[in-house]
């Protein structure tokens, strides 16, 4: 007599599906350190529904070229070879070139596997535009602050972004607190008025994911490219070097914090696997697969 065993698997099908949608928000000079002295309530609240650590590492040099390319190209500064604050080009042959001339990006291999992917990067420090593969993305701009250096212009431009276009992949990158950190100082009163203030700029940009009806199927990222002491950064310190990554939608566990070491490069590992995206060869970066469904 045959006996047949017949076994019932309940499948969450929201669970198993990837991401259609990725936005990153990064605070350029936002010292891990910050974080449980600022008064943040968008961001703790993406913190509570997901993962985040504040021990993200920068590479080496820890300032700004360096390390947004490191984030954008899986790789570190031995790699990409943007070895300066404000590189434009690399200082050292890039270890591998896409076909448009630059070390592969998270825009440029998201364009390559998703040819129809509406990418978009908006910034307010123009040193950006030189580390995303601006040939591989739908729009780029700068967006300016205001004379008294609100960041209201560019949270405005990125929100009506989202909500008309929808994007696969877009990132906004706000120059503060690096600004207030180089004029005033970096963990002073000044500095933490500015996370409040980017903090409701956060708020806006969520609305508007959920404004554009992408809410659930949206992973958001707020990270940074380093941290600084007194008036500088660049150096060997924790406080330098130690940056936090949130991330929180779709796609992602709801675990707090999370143990996993992370590097600068690992971010766009994390990405590429959250969009289903294959790495190219030349990457070194980890995805942070602790905190993936």
């Amino acid at each position: 007599m045959a006996l047949f065993l017949v076994i019932a698997v309940s499948i969450d099908a929201n669970a198993a599906k990837k991401p259609e949608h990725v936005i990153v928000v990064g605070f350029d000079g936002w010292g891990a350190y910050s974080v449980p002295k600022a008064e943040m309530p968008n961001l703790s609240e993406l913190m509570s529904r997901g993962a985040w650590t504040l021990k993200k590492r920068s590479v080496l040099p820890s300032s700004s070229a360096i390390n947004w390319a490191s984030m954008f190209m899986g790789v570190g500064t031995e790699g990409h070879g943007y070895t300066q604050w404000g590189s434009k080009t690399p200082e050292i042959p890039s270890i591998a070139l896409s076909e448009n001339g630059i070390f592969p990006t998270i825009f440029t291999i998201t364009r390559q596997q998703k040819p129809k992917a509406e990418i978009g990067v908006l910034y307010e420090w123009d040193g950006i535009k030189h580390l995303i593969d601006t040939l591989a993305v739908s729009h780029h701009a700068q967006v300016s602050p205001t004379p008294d250096g609100s960041s209201a212009p560019i949270t405005k431009a990125f929100v009506d972004y989202i909500i008309t276009s929808k994007p696969t992949l877009a990132l906004v990158s706000y120059d503060n607190p690096d600004a207030v950190g180089h004029r005033v100082g970096h963990d002073t009163p000044e500095y933490y008025e500015i996370l409040r203030d980017l903090d409701a700029q956060l708020g806006q940009i969520v609305d508007a994911i959920k404004e554009a009806g992408i809410y659930d199927s949206t992973v958001i990222i707020v990270t940074s490219d380093h941290g600084g002491i007194e008036k500088g950064h660049g150096g060997i310190t924790l406080a330098e070097m130690e940056t936090p990554f949130v991330i929180a939608g779709n796609g992602v566990k709801a675990v707090g914090e999370f143990q996993s070491a992370m590097m600068q490069y690992d971010v766009a590992a994390t990405i590429a696997a959250l969009l289903g995206l294959k790495q190219p060869q030349p990457w070194v970066g980890r995805p942070v697969t602790e905190i993936l469904k």
